[in-house]
């Protein structure tokens, strides 16, 4: 594939989907329809979803020299993502996740990090790794110090840094410093200091006050749509309206499909449109990230 490459600097996760009725409250044993696995990571996924887009993919994380490792390249390779730069380490396992769905299409999940949490930080210094790429993509199940490594690096070559700030956590100043786009859902914006987002409208003002401190700011609010702001460019997106059948992974298909269309050039608002779609597609059973 000719043309920009995205690299997604990120998690991977051998997730193990649990179907049920509905979620399980405190103390509550629910029973389920079915289980299966399923290839996972906010970072495997986005990956996915930007080679799903037309856009050449390349990853870099690492896994443990297991079963759920070796299922988890193969589930690069099989997403058309480059997978030669995820590091396999010794004495440590990979990254799983236990997810379940309800009838309604909603989820709720758990996750432990295992090898997401010792990716190798001088590998992201070599060049060959950097080379074609335009975008960077970067969330929060690593750890810090691995995505200021990969923004400094992206800066010094002059790629842009895209941050999904998910799961949310504090975050340092310097790395903040090197965001040129944060993309945040609704929860993630008020934990981060938007306010409350309960509206399209609650999405385009969470995102004003976001881009005091990180310049250019996608909120997405799920079937209200997303809202951004950069610079003096504003825009509220209404969300496709489609029968959702899963909303697990939609917030990952959208990122994909934002990274794909900013590699190519696309302004903000059109890249989000983009994404908007493919999230769409993604929540109605279309394909898409995980």
């Amino acid at each position: 594939m000719t043309g920009p490459v995205v690299l997604t600097v990120g998690s991977l996760h051998h997730d193990i989907m649990v179907e049920a009725e509905h979620l399980p409250r405190r103390d509550e044993t629910a029973v389920g329809r079915r289980w299966y696995p399923k290839f996972g990571g906010k970072g495997g996924n986005q990956a996915v979803a930007v080679a799903r887009a037309g856009v050449a993919s390349r990853f870099y994380g690492a896994v443990g020299a297991d079963g759920f490792g070796a299922f988890l390249t193969a589930g690069l390779a099989a997403g058309g993502v480059q997978a030669d730069r995820v590091a396999v380490l010794e004495g440590v396992g990979s990254g799983m996740s236990v997810a379940i769905l309800d009838a309604a299409g909603d989820y709720g999940a758990v996750i432990v990090s295992g090898a997401n949490l010792a990716i190798p930080v001088a590998g992201l210094a070599e060049a060959a790794l950097w080379e074609g790429v335009a975008l960077l993509i970067l969330q929060n199940e690593v750890p810090e110090a691995v995505n200021l490594a990969a923004a400094r690096e992206a800066r010094a070559r002059g790629v842009r840094v895209v941050l999904n700030a998910a799961p949310v956590r504090e975050m340092g100043a310097a790395l903040a410093g090197l965001v040129d786009l944060l993309v945040v859902n609704a929860v993630e914006a008020e934990m981060l200091g938007g306010g409350a987002v309960a509206s399209l409208a609650g999405a385009e003002a969470a995102a004003g006050r976001l881009a005091e401190r990180f310049g250019a700011v996608i909120v997405t609010a799920g079937g209200a749509g997303c809202a951004g702001v950069s610079g003096g460019e504003r825009f509220a997106l209404a969300a496709e309206r489609v029968k959702v059948v899963s909303s697990h992974g939609a917030g990952d298909a959208f990122i994909g499909a934002l990274a794909a269309a900013l590699a190519h050039g696309a302004g903000l608002e059109a890249a989000a449109r983009a994404a908007s779609v493919a999230a769409a597609r993604h929540v109605a059973g279309g394909g898409g990230a995980g």
